[in-house]
C-alpha cells in the first residue's frame, strides 16, 4: 500500500438526492491487498528481530496491518445542510473535534483536536459534518500544515461560506516518543479564508473564540 501520497485525495459529489441539499461525499480510496500488507508487516517486525512465534506477537502482524488500513481509510457521509432561513450571518465556530492522523515522515500518530469556525452564506451545515470533514482529511499519512489546508479548502468549497477559518492543535509522537523526546509539545496550525482572512476583526474574533476551546 503507497504511503507516499502528496495531495488531498479525489472525492465524488453524487447528485442531490432530494429537494434539499444532501451530496454524498465519497473520497477516492487507493486498492488494498490486506494479505500482502500482513506479510509486510511480518517482514518488518522480524527484521527488527521480534520473534513471531510467541503467542503474544503470533498474530501481531495482522493486527498491524488491519490498524494501518483504518487510520488510512476515509469513509463516506452525507454532507447536510439546510437552507439559511434566518439570514444568520455571525460566527459558527465547532471547537475540540478529536484529530487522528498519521505523520507521512514517520508513519507515527500526531493526535489532537481541530477547532472549526464559518460565516454562513446560503447555507447551513449539520454541525456533526464538521467531525466527518476532519475525520476525512484526517485518514491518510500526511503533514499537519496539509491537513489544516485541505480541511478549510474543501469546507469553503463545498459550503460557498463567506469566510472559513481552521485550527489544528496536535502532538506528534515522532517528536515526543523519539528523537526529540519532548512529551507534551503540542503544534498549532491554522487556514483561514475569504471574510476571516481579509478583515482583521473577523479573524480576531475566530481566533480568539478557538483559543477558548482549548
Amino acid at each position: 500500500m503507497s504511503t507516499a501520497v502528496a495531495s488531498e485525495p479525489a472525492v465524488q459529489l453524487l447528485p442531490e438526492r432530494t429537494t434539499y441539499r444532501r451530496p454524498r461525499i465519497v473520497p477516492d480510496r487507493p486498492s488494498v491487498d490486506s494479505a500482502a500488507a500482513e506479510r509486510a508487516a511480518a517482514d518488518l517486525l522480524t527484521a527488527l528481530g521480534m520473534d513471531l512465534s510467541r503467542e503474544h506477537l503470533a498474530d501481531t502482524p495482522g493486527r498491524m496491518a488491519r490498524a494501518l488500513l483504518e487510520l488510512t481509510q476515509p469513509e463516506e457521509f452525507d454532507l447536510t445542510t439546510f437552507p439559511n432561513e434566518e439570514g444568520y450571518d455571525e460566527l459558527v465556530v465547532v471547537g475540540d473535534i478529536p484529530v487522528r492522523s498519521l505523520c507521512e515522515h514517520h508513519m507515527l500518530p500526531f493526535v489532537g483536536v481541530a477547532h472549526i469556525g464559518y460565516l454562513p452564506g446560503d447555507r447551513i451545515l449539520g454541525l456533526s459534518k464538521f467531525a466527518r470533514m476532519v475525520d476525512l482529511h484526517a485518514r491518510r499519512p500526511q503533514t499537519q500544515e496539509r491537513l489544516t489546508k485541505n480541511i478549510a479548502d474543501h469546507l469553503q468549497e463545498t459550503l460557498h461560506a463567506r469566510g472559513v477559518g481552521v485550527v489544528v492543535e496536535a502532538e506528534h509522537t515522532c517528536m515526543t516518543l523519539r528523537g526529540a523526546r519532548v512529551p507534551g509539545t503540542r503544534t498549532t496550525t491554522s487556514t483561514v479564508l475569504g471574510r476571516l482572512r481579509e478583515d482583521p476583526s473577523s479573524r480576531a474574533e475566530f481566533l480568539a473564540l478557538t483559543r477558548r476551546s482549548v
